[in-house]
């Protein structure tokens, strides 16, 4: 475990070694040595804080995985933003969990990575599917009008519907869906539905 909260590494410690199954076999607080010490210990599952004095956790996951590739590492952090958690991830984290996550909320994201999972806490799990479908909607660059347009169309709007939904003329909106469907190679309204439905675009 690496967490510069003194306080907390010791709680986390504790709580772990009393829990039947699991044994802390070390605790730091800085990831300054971690590839040497994954090498050292070869644990099955590393907790990572992320803001540490020295080298950054995403920086110890790095470390980690160079060392001991088999090691599964779980961030643990109060850092919700995007470009962190991407980061995380990128660098081969296998879960990511805020600190407000209860403890035993904290044994069962273990239990789960050990299985071959990626417990993640609700509110990044929602981040990484809102970024998978912004995605998918890159990939045909709709526009993010485009994309309001065909939730609208989804939801069974008609053209004249959809203008007065979003305050603009008929023929802006005709133009929207007359983008959209040469953007999804589609002839009409029912085939852009069904592809957006197919390909989770909406």
């Amino acid at each position: 475990m690496f967490e510069d909260n003194d306080r907390l590494r010791e709680s986390l410690s504790y709580l772990l070694n009393e829990e039947p199954g699991y044994e802390v076999l070390a605790d730091f607080n800085n990831c300054n040595e971690a590839g040497a010490i994954a090498k050292n210990y070869h644990p099955d599952v590393v907790l990572m804080d992320i803001d540490m004095p020295g080298h950054s956790g995403i920086e110890g996951i790095t470390m980690i995985k160079e060392a001991n590739p088999h090691t599964a590492v779980i961030m643990y952090t109060v850092f919700e933003d995007d470009e962190k958690l991407f980061q995380c991830l990128c660098a081969g984290a296998n879960g990511y969990l805020l600190k407000k996550t209860p403890p035993s909320k904290l044994f069962d994201a273990i239990q789960e990575v050990l299985n071959g999972g990626a417990p993640m806490s609700p509110a990044i799990a929602k981040k990484v599917l809102n970024t998978f479908q912004q995605k998918q909607n890159n990939k045909y660059n709709l526009t993010p009008r485009e994309t309001e347009v065909l939730q609208l169309l989804n939801k069974g709007y008609t053209i004249k519907m959809i203008a007065a939904e979003l305050n603009v003329a008929f023929d802006t909106a005709r133009s929207h869906l007359k983008n959209i469907y040469q953007k999804l190679h589609v002839n009409c309204g029912k085939e852009a539905i069904a592809k957006a439905l197919n390909e989770k675009i909406v």
